[in-house]
């Protein structure tokens, strides 16, 4: 029999000393309801609940376990180096070889800085962008989410939109003023803004492939559009890759769209699960950087041994394995096709996007290419799905606003459970 007792007893527990009980909101469930869970282990492609329950991980931690959670050879590299200290806030060797893996495997990163999470190396990339450009406003589009920095939280994507904030209170007039917005892949709009304010666009900052309003594919022609904009108006182009770096491709999004950004932020996948983030980019804008610029970014843990060690391994495999991105892609593409089957045999109206191992479930009977038309799928009834497939031992994220994350540690046996638990699912929901 089902229970979640335990996760109830804690989740009462931790609202009497954490802010909603959780540290981060989309661990609450206040999209979908109900109690989060509260996991114990995880291991390969399950996750443990505190009262023993298995779950089959479509999560993966949101990317980073893109190995399988609790991988060997990540956890036995961790367990050596941390004998050693776990921060000296001074320089080290393996930083080197860290910045070195990433330059080697994305051709046009010059120069890259370790930081500590993806908001942190989006916000850095943005006061760059602006410190290279001497320009202040930059465009973000609706529906991504580039971290909790004040200058992003305008029309930001799932956070938001699960807890359906419209304005947040602390973000100032002048912060949101230099805030432009546009619809995801509207190449029209952009070229309107970018004539209304010709001169004063420092950057253009986009998740090349969403994951923060389900999976959202740039369609034909929008990326490449964005990027002929750029070089004629001398504005930054900025690939965050927190989520597509490293995951689509050995590349990231750049590789696998073939679209070059001036800068590319980076976390998830290059901390294998530890705290990390990056941003890198071309030698003449990251040359801004202090200590070799006046452009000021710091931080005591950047490049701390824990979590280079445990992203240097990560990437190391994904480097001397690029089959994993062909094994990853297959297994998703297997999930696709057999969702659709399911699917279609219910005949509610829905929408697959699927892009490398990013995909994700839409129930809409239009097609899903922006934060609008997310926003106006039937996400009622995703919430009856994400706890009917739960209480079938598969773990969803917990928001119809987010994508779904493979890992290369599930297997044929976990997709096809997956598949009939779709079919199990909709028959009770529908």
């Amino acid at each position: 029999m089902y229970s979640i007792d335990n996760s109830q007893q804690l989740f009462n527990r931790a609202q009497q000393s954490i802010p909603g009980g959780v540290n981060s909101p989309v661990r609450a469930f206040k999209s979908v309801g109900g109690t989060p869970l509260f996991i114990e282990k995880a291991k390969g492609a399950y996750l443990y609940d505190a009262d023993g329950n298995q779950y089959i991980d479509f999560i993966a931690s949101w990317g980073p376990m893109i190995l399988g959670h609790a991988y060997e050879p990540v956890v036995k590299a961790i367990q050596e180096k941390a004998v050693y200290s776990t921060s000296y806030g001074a320089p080290t060797a393996l930083e080197i070889e860290m910045a070195e893996l990433i330059k080697s495997m994305v051709p046009n990163v010059d120069l890259v800085r370790m930081v500590s999470s993806g908001t942190e190396a989006c916000m850095s990339a943005l006061r760059l962008a602006r410190g290279y450009t001497g320009r202040n406003k930059f465009i973000k589009f609706e529906g991504c989410y580039h971290g909790h920095a004040d200058a992003f939280l305008v029309k930001a994507g799932s956070g938001l939109a699960t807890f359906n904030i419209q304005t947040v209170p602390g973000i100032t007039a002048g912060v949101s003023n230099d805030t432009l917005t546009c619809a995801y892949n509207d190449l029209a709009a952009v070229e309107q803004l970018v004539a209304a304010n010709k001169g004063e666009i420092a950057a253009i900052i986009i998740e090349p492939v969403a994951g923060n309003m389900g999976c959202i594919l740039p369609q034909p022609g929008f990326i490449e559009g964005l990027r002929k904009i750029c070089d004629a108006e001398s504005i930054v182009f900025i690939f965050d890759e927190v989520m597509t770096g490293f995951r689509l491709a050995a590349g990231g999004a750049q590789h696998h769209l073939n679209v070059n950004a001036d800068l590319v932020t980076y976390g998830k996948v290059i901390g294998g699960g530890m705290p990390v983030g990056a941003f890198g980019g071309k030698r003449e804008i990251m040359e801004k950087i202090a200590p070799l610029g006046n452009v000021y970014q710091a931080g005591t843990l950047s490049g701390n041994p824990i979590a280079m060690i445990a992203g240097y391994t990560t990437l190391s495999e994904l480097k001397n394995n690029p089959s994993i991105y062909t094994e990853l892609e297959q297994k998703t593409v297997y999930l696709r096709d057999g969702l659709h089957k399911v699917l279609q045999a219910s005949g509610t109206p829905y929408v697959i996007n699927q892009r490398g191992s990013m995909i994700s479930i839409h129930f809409s009977d239009h097609p899903v290419t922006d934060f609008a038309t997310a926003a106006s799928a039937n996400n009622e009834l995703f919430k009856k799905y994400f706890h009917a497939m739960l209480k079938r031992g598969i773990y969803l994220p917990p928001s119809a606003f987010e994508s779904w994350f493979l890992n290369n540690a599930l297997t044929k046996e976990d997709l096809d459970k997956t598949i009939t638990a779709t079919a199990e699912s909709l028959q009770e929901i529908l």
